[in-house]
């Protein structure tokens, strides 16, 4: 089932087509698409004050948002999906290399390093001594 992008605020995390091709494909090689999902979830740290993971799990709890979409499943944490609800995973493949990109549209302000965020709220990182080692400069 193909699940598009509105412009309308969900609680869904969406993967782009590319994601999920580079997603199944890792997962297709590990030979795990039946048993397990993509974990996403944010915890504190980073120089933005939170910082995203993802990892394939297979372990879905009760209270666990899933979210299926090109034939993969997307599991969410209550906790995580306060702060990234509404968000959009990309595969984005540049001269500086290949990764996956959250576009999060709850994040006032993201660090250069690109997996560390803040929202309305959340402490600052860098006021907290914590730092990605990417350079930037928060």
């Amino acid at each position: 089932m193909d699940i598009t992008l509105t412009d309308t605020k969900t609680e869904e995390v969406t993967l782009t087509e590319n994601a999920a091709e580079k997603l199944g494909g890792i997962l297709d090689q590990k030979g795990l698409r039946e048993s397990h999902a993509l974990r996403v979830f944010v915890k504190g740290g980073g120089c933005g004050g939170m910082q995203y993971g993802m990892t394939f799990d297979d372990d879905i709890q009760d209270a666990d948002q899933v979210f299926e979409q090109y034939g993969l499943r997307v599991v969410i944490d209550p906790t995580s999906i306060f702060y990234v609800a509404g968000s959009s995973i990309d595969y984005i493949d540049n001269l500086m290399g290949g990764g996956f990109h959250i576009e999060n549209p709850n994040a006032t302000s993201s660090c250069g390093c690109g997996s560390s965020f803040r929202t309305n709220g959340a402490e600052a990182g860098a006021a907290a001594g914590a730092g990605c080692g990417s350079g930037c400069g928060h």
